[in-house]
């Protein structure tokens, strides 16, 4: 996510933050400092509100980490990688790479988070009752806080929808009953728009009718589920089409190639003016030692570029993503990032044999849907949907 820096690591998971956390850490703050605890807790000077509000949304954000850290460690611990966890406007993603096995795999990893939201609201509910107890106001009020928004955390993050955990948890037991993953994420995904869709009315007729600006932060919400559900069932369509799909069926095979000490020069000059292509290994002897991409090339000066060689601008080979020609074309998506621009590099014998863009997939789903293919997938994946209901964020942490 872009504008993000990373803070540091935690259980072996680089902890990230985007900027827009910020927005949320001071709304946060003086929405309490100078509105909720001065009208519920009276009498108390104005430095002892505005410690409390930076306070309480320090331990809320410690809490959403907490969220995510479930999630990233329990995947851990199921055999999936984690990229990173980033806290940004709307809350956490934790970025998962490869899918569960199974369905109850799939269900403790969207459930334990939930669970901790859970267990945080309840813990600084007992908290908020002893203190109470003994009389103390103000530090009663953050912690009644912290256990509200908490648990409130907790029960919209199970709303069974996707891309919420609620939604992971109804794609896991619909899976677990129809015995097709596929079908029961487009029925997750098809219930988390018409969740974003509702929770955008609400917001609308909440600032419209009663003048709460609340209203346009739900919509806000309402307008990412909305994407983001219909992005995750747009995936899962394309999955679902390459379902038995291998690398070597849609993969350019014998890629024009280019030598590491070839000049920048050489290279716009020579090879870009024959050959139309945005992207090109960069290969020793027929192995593959990185990628130079047009982005590349366009950060060298021109009065550098004589003198600067494809081996001091290209991907490092350590930072490539190389697969086989069988290797499953669903096992490889996950891995289509990083700085070669979303291709891979085809090798057999440690000798490059072709390369894998996104344009190829894309030309591989509409060939199968032309052939009718991936459209009777489509189909066997629709239909039954309906029948199980067509309800298709994660507002604690969207799980990448």
């Amino acid at each position: 996510m872009r504008g993000s820096f990373r803070v540091g690591r935690i259980a072996g998971v680089p902890i990230r933050v985007n900027w827009s956390v910020l927005v949320i850490f001071v709304l946060i703050t003086v929405g309490l400092a100078a509105g909720s605890l001065p009208a519920g807790y009276p009498g108390h000077p104005r430095w002892a509100y505005a410690v409390a509000g930076l306070c309480a949304a320090t331990v809320f954000f410690a809490g959403l980490l907490a969220h995510e850290l479930s999630h990233a460690i329990v995947a851990k611990r199921n055999g999936l990688e984690v990229k990173q966890i980033t806290l940004w406007l709307l809350g956490g993603i934790a970025e998962i790479r490869g899918e569960a096995r199974d369905p109850g795999t799939e269900a403790r990893i969207a459930g334990i988070g939930p669970l901790v939201s859970l267990l945080i609201g309840v813990v600084f509910g007992a908290v908020a009752i002893a203190i109470r107890m003994g009389g103390t106001g103000l530090v009663g009020g953050v912690f009644v806080w912290l256990a509200v928004i908490n648990l409130a955390l907790a029960v919209f993050n199970v709303l069974p929808a996707a891309p919420l955990d609620g939604g992971r948890l109804l794609r896991a037991g619909l899976w677990k009953l129809l015995g097709d993953k596929t079908r029961a994420a487009i029925a997750a995904a098809r219930a988390g728009r018409i969740l974003g869709a509702a929770l955008i009315a609400l917001g609308f007729l909440e600032l419209f009718l009663r003048g709460y600006l609340g209203g346009l932060w739900l919509a806000l919400l309402g307008w990412f589920v909305l994407g983001a559900a219909g992005a995750e069932e747009a995936q899962t369509r394309v999955t679902g089409a390459l379902s038995g799909v291998r690398v070597g069926d849609v993969m350019s095979a014998r890629p024009q190639t280019v030598a590491p000490d070839v000049s920048v020069a050489e290279f716009v000059d020579d090879v870009l003016m024959r050959h139309r292509h945005t992207a090109f290994p960069v290969t020793d002897q027929g192995r593959p030692v990185g990628m130079v991409t047009l982005d590349r090339v366009r950060q060298v000066p021109l009065e550098q570029r004589g003198y600067t060689r494809l081996s001091d601008v290209s991907c490092p080979a350590d930072q490539l993503t190389l697969t086989t020609p069988q290797e499953p074309v669903n096992d490889l998506l996950p891995r289509l990032n990083g700085c070669a621009d979303g291709r891979a590099l085809v090798v057999e014998d440690d000798r490059l044999v072709g390369i894998v863009s996104p344009r190829d997939i894309s030309r591989a789903v509409e060939h199968l849907n032309l052939s009718g293919r991936g459209r009777a997938r489509e189909w066997e994946t629709a239909g039954p949907v309906g029948e199980v209901g067509r309800p298709g964020w994660h507002g604690g942490g969207e799980r990448g």
